[in-house]
């Protein structure tokens, strides 16, 4: 089994407690992140967490599975379109 089947297999789900712990599950990789931003891309489609001091504290590649800590302020679904447009758009702001 590669890994594409292994995460497929996993369902989606976001568990936050108290707005300050995060647990993603179903997550084929990390996009681009920063302390205010996460682009995730879930089984489920592009996921955009914004928050204040997010960071990252577990990256399973294997299970799918994320854990964040930090103050969550939005949670955000993109269409896959939209995804790399955004991407695009920091991308070309970084370098000008």
């Amino acid at each position: 089994m590669d890994k594409q089947e292994t995460i497929s297999t996993y369902n989606h789900g976001i568990t936050l407690t108290e707005r300050k712990n995060l647990m993603i599950t179903g997550v084929k990789k990390i996009e681009n992140f920063d302390s205010e931003e996460f682009l995730l891309d879930t089984i489920m489609g592009f996921l955009v967490v914004k928050g204040d001091g997010l960071e990252l504290i577990k990256l399973d590649t294997l299970q799918g599975t994320v854990a964040m800590k930090g103050l969550v302020n939005s949670f955000t679904y993109m269409e896959d379109g939209k995804a790399k447009k955004k991407e695009e758009g920091l991308f070309n702001r970084l370098f000008k």
